[in-house]
């Protein structure tokens, strides 16, 4: 998965990268609302949490975006490797996200010793990873169509 970063990074691809890390903006967002919603302060392991926040939802847009350039190099349409792509791979996106934001329910709503020390970190994970590749979901797709096509079309 290195590599494929690596070569997102060069010439022409820049706008697909930021397709990718598209995500992690999305999801800080939403950490934050989650934070303030309750009730707790930013600290250090709130801040670790967007550390990992990051680690995950920046291989989920690599698995969106690489997919539905490989449909563009199959010969589809720009929109059709963009709904394609969408539709196929939503499922394991949400997947891998909802395994990593159930894993950290418990710590979310835990009560005990060092539990003050958990809550932000998982709040911040649960918060931001699900709304992230929601979000990203639907404005990949939307970025995807105008960066593979040149103009905007109507879906």
């Amino acid at each position: 998965m290195g590599a494929d970063n690596v070569s997102l990074l060069s010439g022409t691809r820049r706008r697909q990268a930021l397709l990718v890390y598209s995500g992690i903006p999305l999801a800080m967002t939403t950490s934050i609302f989650a934070l303030w919603l309750r009730a707790m302060p930013f600290s250090i392991t709130a801040a670790v949490g967007f550390i990992a926040l990051s680690g995950v939802a920046v291989p989920n847009g690599l698995v969106l975006v690489s997919y539905i350039k490989h449909l563009r190099a199959e010969g589809k349409d720009a929109l059709t490797a963009v709904t394609e792509g969408s539709l196929t791979r939503l499922p394991p996106v949400l997947m891998t996200a909802a395994v990593a934001a159930f894993g950290f329910v418990p710590m979310a709503i835990s009560t005990s010793a060092g539990a003050e020390v958990q809550r932000p970190l998982a709040t911040v994970v649960i918060g931001g990873i699900l709304s992230a590749n929601l979000s990203r979901s639907r404005f990949a797709s939307s970025a995807l169509r105008l960066d593979t096509t040149g103009k905007t079309r109507s879906t």
